[in-house]
């Protein structure tokens, strides 16, 4: 009876949910790639950055207006953390994940943020990393969902 009943009510004129379909991306999800790659070159940047700033006080010279909280080492601390961080999204980039995007946008904001900071130390690489921050927040918001297909 169970095989008979499910049978005919399968049959019976329901109609089975229409199969979803697939979109395929557009070729602006090669902005979130864009995006990816240049989150992992953002963290290896910071990562050198961080590294100079652990091994040699004296390299970063900081101004008598600049707007520093800490000393330059704990600044590299700082960049090292970011950038160790920045590489592991940046490869979670890769595979569509929305935690992925979710995280490069925030981190991307704290690293300008940051960037903002050390601007009286190293001004030239601030503003460029802080360009790309922003260039990458769109990136991920904009074209984010076109990774997960």
């Amino acid at each position: 009876m169970s095989n008979h009943a499910v049978h005919d009510a399968a049959t019976s004129g329901a109609r089975a949910a229409p199969a979803r379909r697939r979109r395929t991306p557009s070729l602006w999800v090669g902005w979130l790639y864009f995006g990816g790659m240049m989150m992992l070159m953002l963290g290896v940047f910071n990562v050198i950055e961080g590294l100079v700033a652990l091994f040699n006080d004296e390299y970063y010279v900081a101004t008598p207006q600049g707007v520093l909280l800490f000393d330059i080492t704990g600044w590299g601390w700082i960049h090292l953390i970011i950038g160790l961080i920045a590489i592991a999204v940046g490869i979670g980039v890769f595979t569509g994940a929305t935690w992925a995007r979710i995280c490069g946008v925030i981190l991307c904001g704290i690293n300008a943020l940051v960037q903002l900071v050390f601007l009286s130390a190293y001004p030239i690489w601030a503003v460029l990393v802080i360009a790309l921050d922003i260039l990458v927040i769109w990136a991920l918001i904009v074209h984010g969902d076109e990774a997960r297909e």
